[in-house]
């Protein structure tokens, strides 16, 4: 791994660390818990519609990200400095989460427009991941390299979790002994769902304040090379070309990449629309996503620090490996619960109206799946960065973290996609959540034959 030119300082790694916490509600209240079931299931107002249209989101932003990703990696390597680029991107991750405050429901004329704002969004956060990931290498010695990534991960389902309380908090008053009753709080209106669309702009300005200590206290790339953007582009350009016409030189590397391109999809897929299928399949409330949210988080949290050190004691393959079989146990478990049967073929008594939080069989079968999905979801999205970076020959870092992105997003159009087809054809949420087994399992063979070595330019 490139060893640091000068290791940054306590508060310059924590302040990296900390850019996670400052994304992390986008992905936890706005892509996953909260405002996804809400656009699915209440702003389209079918499930089976709802579920096609968020996966038009998540296509469309893994397209563009597949498209820009390597290019703006290789650009970033050839310019030296990151941060402009991280700036950039976080201006219009807060933008694209501001729109959604228009949101209303009722109203199909904004399901596209809101879809835009939720792939500008979604754009926004994955392209300046990039670029913060590409810093890790040059701020940490290498054998601290596995536990600053995974404390990073573990920080940001902190936040994640404190964001779920915080809208749980606003929901239901009554439960913190905020207020008396069950309006929510700040005088916000039920009917119109002024709760899940504020999370949007709550988002957007939780962001602008958890942010600015990685712009002030972490290095931005030592010894950078201070060049104009259109010598920047034009370079970077070539090295991208370059890169790509010499990968069959790399092709422990490749074939990581690719392995990684299938695993992670069926991870974001499940992880995307988990909530989305819950809320359908049970009628959840957003109070009983947001609890649903808070359990899975809090499951996540030690997953990612624990698997912070066993990537420095085992490695980043072995973790990884553990981590994507705990992942498939886990979708096989939740895609085995319908709303009669558990474990595909086992029946189970009809839901009932009067039921008490998670008070069946189904929702108690459907939760356990889910929680060993959130302790292995850590591990694996934090070695998995880690194992790029113990990967990527000196002096090419920020370039296959570009390559890295766009093996994580160059098919993420097609589970959602795949998903979004198949429940169409088929009518079911089900079958079509079904679809990331495939992309789990084929990921997970693949990684077998990868070395865990740096290579050489």
């Amino acid at each position: 791994m490139t060893t640091p030119h000068k290791e940054a300082s306590k508060l310059g790694q924590f302040s990296w660390a900390l850019f996670d916490w400052a994304n992390q509600p986008f992905f936890t209240i706005i892509t996953t818990f909260i405002f996804a079931p809400y656009f699915a299931n209440v702003l389209v107002g079918d499930p089976v519609k709802g579920q096609s249209a968020w996966a038009f989101t998540q296509s469309t932003s893994g397209i563009l990200i597949a498209l820009m990703s390597p290019f703006l990696g290789a650009m970033a390597d050839a310019g030296g400095r990151r941060k402009p680029y991280i700036f950039a991107f976080q201006l219009l991750l807060a933008v694209g989460c501001a729109g959604l405050w228009w949101a209303y429901p009722g109203r199909p004329d904004l399901i596209l427009p809101i879809s835009w704002a939720v792939i500008a969004a979604t754009v926004g956060a994955e392209m300046s991941i990039v670029f913060n990931n590409a810093q890790l290498p040059g701020i940490v010695r290498p054998e601290r390299i596995g536990w600053l990534s995974g404390f990073g991960w573990g920080l940001g389902y902190c936040g994640g979790l404190i964001s779920l309380f915080a809208v749980l908090a606003v929901s239901m008053p009554s439960l913190f002994g905020l207020a008396a009753g069950d309006r929510p709080l700040f005088g916000l209106d039920p009917e119109t769902h002024e709760l899940e669309r504020l999370v949007g702009p709550a988002s957007a300005l939780w962001l602008a304040i958890f942010v600015l200590p990685m712009f002030l206290f972490t290095p931005d790339s030592a010894g950078a090379r201070r060049q104009s953007l259109w010598v920047a582009a034009r370079q970077g350009g070539a090295s991208l070309v370059s890169t790509v016409r010499k990968l069959r030189h790399f092709r422990n590397a490749l074939t990581y990449l690719i392995a990684f391109m299938l695993y992670n999809d069926g991870l974001a897929a499940i992880i995307a629309f988990g909530g989305v299928y819950a809320a359908a399949t049970f009628g959840w409330s957003t109070v009983t996503l947001g609890i649903f949210g808070i359990i899975l988080t809090v499951f996540a949290i030690p997953g990612a620090f624990l698997g912070g050190r066993l990537d420095d004691l085992i490695g980043s393959k072995r973790t990884v490996q553990l981590a994507i079989a705990g992942v498939i146990i886990a979708t096989l478990g939740i895609v085995g619960v319908t709303e009669t049967r558990v474990f595909y073929v086992i029946p189970a008594e009809p839901l009932s109206p009067t039921r008490g939080l998670f008070g069946s069989l189904q929702e108690k079968t459907l939760m356990g799946f889910a929680l060993l999905l959130g302790f292995c979801m850590g591990p694996m999205q934090a070695a998995s960065r880690t194992m790029i970076g113990r990967l990527a020959p000196e002096g090419m870092t920020g370039e296959f973290y570009g390559l890295f992105a766009l093996s994580g997003r160059a098919t993420a159009w097609m589970a959602p996609l795949a998903i979004g087809i198949v429940t169409a054809a088929s009518g079911s949420t089900r079958i079509g959540m079904a679809c990331v087994l495939a992309f789990l399992m084929i990921g997970f063979l693949l990684l077998w034959s990868v070395r865990e070595e740096r290579a050489k330019a």
